[in-house]
């Protein structure tokens, strides 16, 4: 039968002390830190889930993360970025348990004292950050006492000291139920949180479900010359909508529970459930939204009908004094802020309040029960989800989230274009040799789009009708080139004259320029 001891002290005068292999004592760290992520998890679904200790210490890093960081990390990993985070938060949190479990038996206060450190510093990344009460407070702490008992009690087996006529020390059959007995632990703190926020999600969604009103003015049809056949779908499905934000889980909110608050530099102050809110005037708008993380080509621009208050109204009921240059929003996200030209949500166009999508009740990764948008502005300084409060003020007296970050005050949407079809190193068929994309230059709109076929002139592409100056604009183009490889660059011009920008920008501080290029072959 293999030992699952090793001997821990051979000087001499010294009492010689067993300890179980290094594999077992790697498995008790291990399972000491997944009770204490059950117990956090546990405990959060009761309290607050973001104050989750993978999710706090994840959410205080986004926040204290360099500007170029979290650039490389949208540009690698796209939406898959917080999951990578959290992910690489709990690979690091297993290998520093794993450590501590080496300890245990050996250095056992050493090893309880790095245990509560790890509890000590997710209590402070849930309490420190905007928003947060002392309650948020309680899963780390579980988690931390989880942790210790956890760990403590595993390394009392076979840490005994053999002396003559002491009984044997417990085998590798004591270790497997003590781990084992450790991980079912786990699996019930962690299984039963997830139950709980289960429970919860289908109470909200049971009462969210009081269907959208009719909006007092529809959105124009989208005319069917507006969509090249094969070409990138003009109006984007819920699910294919891009999503950037900084929550590392989607904030859950019961609409019963939830109110919009109107205040600041008005004469009449705004508290509105959800119900009143659902009451107001409504009207629905085809609007494509943009992120400034968006790259040269990128994914992160969409189309969709939205439904929602006019600002316009809520602009009427509250009286906004003079002075005002600010519309600055706070979300639901711990934290988040939002700074938006007081004259864009003022100067007639669609800036909206929104409770509906594509014909839907907002979904809650878009901003569910409500959120912003307003037309030809980055999301960034216009787009809050998850609204929970707006503040009308001046630009003096409020720092939005992103501006304190560095990025720009004031951004308005570039003029931008992209190829779709084909794919860069895609192929071009003989029998349909036809380049195709999107352009967008939201409440501009889009004069012309050209295509220039391995460096050579520029050509006029086709042009789509167009739906409105706050969509985006499809294009095409018919290539009869010879077989083989070839490249393809497209440029666009908005209708106030402006062409896109050959050279190529980052970016921070206020969206990506340049010229979008693939490779593509001929049959």
């Amino acid at each position: 039968m293999t030992d699952t001891r090793e001997r821990t002290d051979s000087r001499p005068g010294a009492e010689p002390q067993d300890q179980p292999a290094a594999g077992w004592r790697l498995a008790a760290g291990l399972a000491a830190a997944a009770a204490a992520i059950g117990a956090g998890h546990g405990v959060a679904a009761l309290v607050n889930p973001n104050a989750s200790p993978l999710i706090a210490v994840g959410s205080s890093l986004i926040d204290v993360a360099p500007t170029p960081a979290k650039e490389f990390a949208v540009r690698t990993f796209g939406t898959a970025d917080k999951p990578v985070l959290v992910t690489g938060i709990a690979v690091v949190l297993l290998l520093i348990a794993a450590l501590l479990g080496l300890l245990a038996w050996r250095r056992r206060p050493v090893a309880l004292t790095g245990i509560a450190l790890l509890g000590a510093v997710g209590v402070l990344a849930a309490t420190l950050r905007p928003g947060a009460t002392p309650w948020d407070a309680l899963p780390s702490v579980a988690a931390g006492l989880a942790g210790l008992v956890a760990l403590d009690r595993v390394s009392r087996i076979g840490g005994r000291s053999r002396t003559a006529g002491s009984a044997p020390h417990p085998s590798r059959r004591a270790l497997l139920a003590g781990i084992g007995a450790t991980a079912l632990t786990a699996a019930v703190l962690g299984g039963g949180g997830i139950v709980v926020s289960q429970l919860r999600l289908a109470g909200a969604e049971a009462r969210r479900r009081l269907g959208l009103p009719s909006p007092g003015s529809r959105s124009a049809p989208v005319p069917a010359a507006a969509q090249v056949e094969g070409n990138t779908p003009f109006l984007t499905s819920i699910d294919d909508f891009y999503r950037v934000d900084i929550a590392l889980v989607t904030p859950r909110i019961d609409p019963d529970q939830w109110s919009l608050t109107i205040d600041g530099l008005v004469d009449r102050p705004l508290t509105l459930s959800y119900r009143q809110l659902l009451e107001l005037p409504m009207i629905e708008r085809n609007i494509t939204m943009t992120c400034v993380s968006n790259e040269v080509g990128g994914p992160y621009v969409g189309t969709a009908s939205w439904l929602g208050v006019p600002f316009t109204e809520i602009i009427k009921r509250v009286g906004v004094q003079t002075g005002v240059d600010q519309v600055f929003s706070y979300s639901s996200d711990q934290g988040y802020t939002c700074s938006t030209p007081y004259q864009a949500v003022s100067d007639g166009r669609d800036a909206m309040i929104v409770v509906g999508m594509n014909g839907e009740v907002l979904p809650d990764k878009n901003g569910f029960p409500a959120r912003m948008l307003v037309p030809g502005l980055y999301g960034f300084v216009s787009g809050t989800k998850w609204l929970e409060r707006i503040e009308f003020t001046r630009y003096d007296r409020r720092t939005a989230y992103w501006t304190s970050r560095g990025w720009a005050t004031q951004a308005p949407i570039l003029t931008q274009s992209r190829i779709d079809v084909p794919k860069s190193l895609g192929m071009l068929s003989k029998d349909k040799p036809v380049l195709a994309g999107v352009a967008w230059a939201q409440h501009r709109g889009i004069e012309r789009v050209e295509i220039r076929i391995d460096g050579g002139p520029w050509q006029q592409a086709t042009l789509a009708d167009e739906a409105g100056v706050d969509l985006w604009r499809q294009w095409s183009f018919v290539y009869r080139g010879p077989a083989g490889r070839h490249t393809a660059e497209v440029r666009a011009t908005d209708k106030s004259g402006k062409t896109q920008p050959e050279r190529r920008t980052k970016v921070f501080p206020s969206g990506a320029r340049g010229w979008h290029q693939i490779r593509f072959t001929v049959e």
